[in-house]
């Protein structure tokens, strides 16, 4: 009785779809708080007092020599700002709702819409708290002057899509062993406290050591930011091209094992979960 128009057109059916990611990106971001100013200023908080405990952690442990020549708060918050953007989107996807859940009973709404409205509300959220927080530390504190803004910028961005591609792996595997895979999220998230590389510099890590580190897509694209944040770095352990192929390559396993998944979904899911 009641029938939303729907074009036929490739065209129409694109901006239906693209309308409807945002509603939903827009319904993520403001479900964690109603409030979306006070949802930013929260994540803002939480930024700040990150790069507060890693600023004193380089002072107890005496790291601050490993640094970049150059503003030493600008290193610290430079391995932050993509470390909290690729752990935050890894867990929204890993908690965007699956084919059981209730919103999949409107018909416009698919998982693919919720996964990409999940990474794009983190990605909206993160990028905002990134430009407030360096327009206030440049405009209260001290200027900064960061050397290829464009290249720094690629890497968040690269470091949010292998955030991306990870949760959605976890997201395919979650409803055949929820608590298994929830664990396992979360022993990559706190490895990533130290295995993303963020409080040290390639370049300065004996081989033995860089091995260890080595195989982090997180790792690479922190020290390749550096390089494009400080003039006088330049990573050479470190490179972009290996975290975009494998976001590339565990992306189209996540595509996969989300199709194969969702040809089994159950009800009885949803009270795994």
């Amino acid at each position: 009785m009641f029938r939303a128009e729907r074009s036929n057109s490739t065209l129409g059916s694109t901006f239906s779809m693209l309308e409807l990611i945002y509603h939903a990106t827009v319904r993520q971001i403001r479900k964690s708080h109603g409030n979306a100013i006070y949802g930013l200023l929260m994540n803002i908080f939480q930024t700040v007092m990150l790069v507060l405990v890693f600023y004193v952690m380089f002072f107890v442990f005496g790291l601050r020599g490993n640094s970049v020549r150059g503003d030493f708060l600008l290193y610290v918050m430079s391995g932050i700002f993509l470390f909290l953007t690729h752990t935050k989107t890894m867990g929204a996807v890993f908690a965007a709702e699956g084919p059981t859940s209730q919103m999949m009973k409107h018909a416009p709404m698919t998982t693919a819409v919720s996964i990409t409205s999940a990474a794009l509300g983190v990605l909206y959220i993160q990028v905002l708290s990134v430009v407030v927080v360096l327009y206030l530390y440049h405009a209260a504190f001290t200027p900064i002057e960061i050397y290829d803004w464009v290249g720094a910028m690629a890497m968040l961005l690269l470091s949010w899509f292998v955030g991306l591609a990870i949760g959605l792996v976890f997201l395919a595997i979650k409803p055949w062993a929820p608590d298994v895979v929830s664990i396992v999220q979360q022993i990559y998230s706190r490895a990533n406290m130290i295995a993303s590389g963020k409080m040290f510099l390639a370049n300065t890590l004996p081989h033995k050591m860089l091995v260890l580190f080595n195989w982090n897509p997180l790792f690479h694209t922190i020290d390749q930011a550096r390089g494009y944040t400080f003039i006088n770095y330049n990573p050479h352990y470190s490179n972009w091209e290996y975290p975009l192929y494998v976001a590339l390559a565990l992306l189209m396993l996540g595509l996969m094992g989300e199709y194969y998944t969702r040809q089994y979904a159950s009800i009885s899911w949803g009270a795994k979960r």
